[in-house]
C-alpha cells in the first residue's frame, strides 16, 4: 500500500477527498480455506475466539532485491498473514510485541524471520511465528493455522487439510472430544484469490458500493507491519495506531 504509515494515511485522504475508490490486492483474503475460517468461526461452532496462532516456514530462495531489504520477512511478506488474521477475526489489532531475527546459515542481509505477539480487540491474541530461511519442512504459502474458541479448536494446513472438534463432555481430566465438519464456502466469487479482488473492486465501481479491500481498511494491516517492525527495533510492546 505505501513505504511508510504516514503515505498510507495519505492515500486513504487523497482518496476520500477526491471521491476515488482506493483498494488494495489482499488476494489472501479472497482464498477458499480464509473464507472457510471466517464462517465457521461465525457460526460459533467452537465458542467464542480467544486466540489464532500461525506459522509461516519456508526456505525462499528469491534471490535479487529480496536478499538485500531489511526487514524483508515483515515488510515484503508478514502482511498477507497479518491481514488474513484481520480479517478472520474481525477485530482491531491494538499493540504488538515483535523479536527479528537473521538466522545463522540465512542468506538475507536482515529480518529473515520474526516472532510477534498481537494484542487484538476483546482480549484474542494472535502470535506469528516465520521465516524465509527456514529449510526442511516448508509450510504452506498460506500458512498453517489453530484456530482456538471457547469450546473448541480448527486446524488449518494452510492447504486442503482442516480438523476442528470441540468438547463434547463435562468431566475427566481432558474433556471428551467431537469432531466437527468445517463446511466448504458456497460463493465461489469471493474465493478466488486475485480475480475475486479485482471483481469486488469493479463491482464497487458499477454498483457504487465498497471493495472489501478498501485503503482506508487496510490501513489497519498495514500499521500492524509497521508496529511490528518500530517493536522488533526497540524490543518494546508498541501500541498500533
Amino acid at each position: 500500500m505505501a513505504t511508510s504509515l504516514e503515505d498510507g494515511h495519505e492515500l486513504v485522504r487523497m482518496a476520500a477527498e477526491t471521491g476515488k475508490l482506493h483498494a488494495i490486492v489482499q488476494n489472501r483474503r479472497f482464498v477458499p480455506g480464509i473464507r472457510r475460517i471466517r464462517s465457521f468461526i461465525e457460526s460459533g461452532a467452537i465458542g467464542d475466539l480467544t486466540s489464532i496462532h500461525c506459522d509461516f516456514f519456508i526456505g525462499a530462495h528469491f534471490g535479487g532485491f529480496r536478499e538485500e531489504m531489511e526487514h524483508v520477512l515483515l515488510l515484503d511478506m508478514a502482511i498477507h498473514t497479518f491481514d488474513a488474521a484481520r480479517f478472520i477475526a474481525d477485530k482491531k489489532p491494538i499493540a504488538v510485541y515483535c523479536r527479528e531475527e537473521n538466522p545463522r546459515g540465512s542468506w538475507y542481509a536482515h529480518g529473515a524471520a520474526a516472532t510477534a505477539i498481537f494484542e487484538m480487540a476483546d482480549d484474542v491474541t494472535f502470535t506469528y511465528r516465520g521465516s524465509w530461511c527456514a529449510e526442511g519442512a516448508n509450510t504452506s504459502w498460506e500458512s498453517e493455522w489453530r484456530i482456538i474458541g471457547t469450546r473448541g479448536t480448527l486446524l488449518w494446513d494452510g492447504a486442503d487439510e482442516f480438523r476442528a472438534k470441540k468438547v463434547a463432555g463435562t468431566e475427566g481430566f481432558l474433556r471428551k472430544l467431537t469432531p466437527i465438519k468445517v463446511p466448504a464456502p458456497t460463493d465461489r466469487r469471493r474465493t478466488q484469490g486475485h480475480a475475486s479482488v479485482i471483481a469486488d473492486f469493479v463491482s464497487a465501481i458499477h454498483d457504487g458500493g465498497k471493495p472489501e479491500t478498501a485503503g482506508d481498511d487496510n490501513i489497519n494491516s498495514l500499521a500492524m507491519v509497521f508496529a511490528a517492525i518500530e517493536s522488533a527495533r526497540s524490543r518494546q510492546r508498541v501500541i498500533i495506531e
